[in-house]
């Protein structure tokens, strides 16, 4: 009789899965593109208004505008002087930037086509880079931090807003995910929206970081107003609820409703929701 000596075999650990990031971004591309993103975007325009100011921008400045969407940030630079360069990878939001530029007159503004994760810019080309609820959304953060930091000269400033994850839109998108999961292995939107991520993908390059909460108020009749225009015209929404049957739709519509009603301050006036979002202002190295 022969005794074996050879051990069981474990399982071995699943390797780490790459996730294929062009398939993510087009997929990304496709929601940002459904709907009309602007309807909603417009709304924000005080917080480009109030980075700019926080980034201290001035006339004759190059700025850039890194996932602009429909040029919010792009025009508070803009009406300061500075001469902008409006980037976003969904050539309708673009447009809509043009048309609003064109509407005020502002001259200093070039829109290119552009990926957050690879700009098409020489090293050190603008005085400020600015993203207001754009670059968060991107699959690879890391990636975004490195290229925003690349592209800004020493000395200038890198000024974002991100939703944070505690508030409204981060727990609006915790819900999102809950219905349809996100691909592995990309970095979460509301990831930006922390002090932490921004200290360890800026930091090494930084002489300084501000980082402080703020509130955009969103204001809708009610909270069937805002899940009419979120659904009709926010891409990812509008993306989730077509990603649906009938009855998850309408779970969602609840859960949604109820999100609002809980987060909401109107006391009754009208709907009135804070939307707490991290203001950045890097000083690179």
């Amino acid at each position: 009789m022969t005794t074996s000596t050879d051990t069981p075999l474990r399982p071995q650990a699943a390797a780490p899965t790459t996730p294929d990031f062009p398939a993510i971004k087009t997929r990304q591309k496709a929601a940002w593109s459904s709907g009309d993103y602007a309807v909603v975007g417009t709304t924000l325009q005080i917080v480009g208004e109030t980075l700019c100011e926080a980034a201290d921008l001035r006339a004759g400045e190059r700025v850039l505008d890194v996932a602009a969407g429909n040029g919010n940030a792009t025009l508070a630079a803009a009406r300061r002087g500075s001469e902008v360069t409006s980037t976003d990878y969904v050539p309708a939001l673009l447009e809509r930037g043009r048309e609003r530029a064109a509407a005020e007159r502002l001259q200093a503004i070039q829109f290119r086509e552009a990926d957050a994760e690879a700009l098409p810019f020489e090293d050190g080309s603008f005085d400020a880079v600015l993203s207001t609820f754009g670059c968060m959304f991107a699959p690879n953060g890391p990636r975004v931090a490195a290229e925003l930091q690349r592209v800004c000269r020493p000395g200038g400033r890198i000024a974002m807003a991100n939703w944070t994850p505690e508030g409204f839109i981060g727990q609006l998108f915790k819900l999102i995910g809950r219905h349809v999961p996100p691909p592995a292995g990309i970095t979460p939107p509301a990831t930006w929206g922390t002090r932490a991520f921004i200290d360890q993908q800026f930091g090494p390059g930084a002489s300084s970081i501000r980082a402080d909460k703020r509130h955009f108020m969103f204001r809708y009749r009610s909270a069937d107003h805002m899940l009419e225009i979120f659904r009709s015209y926010y891409g990812p929404v509008l993306k989730t609820f077509a990603a649906l049957d009938e009855a998850a739709q309408q779970g969602l519509a609840r859960e949604f409703t109820s999100l609002m009603n809980q987060h909401d301050t109107g006391r009754g006036n009208a709907l009135v929701i804070p939307g707490e979002y991290l203001e950045i202002v890097v000083t690179r190295r």
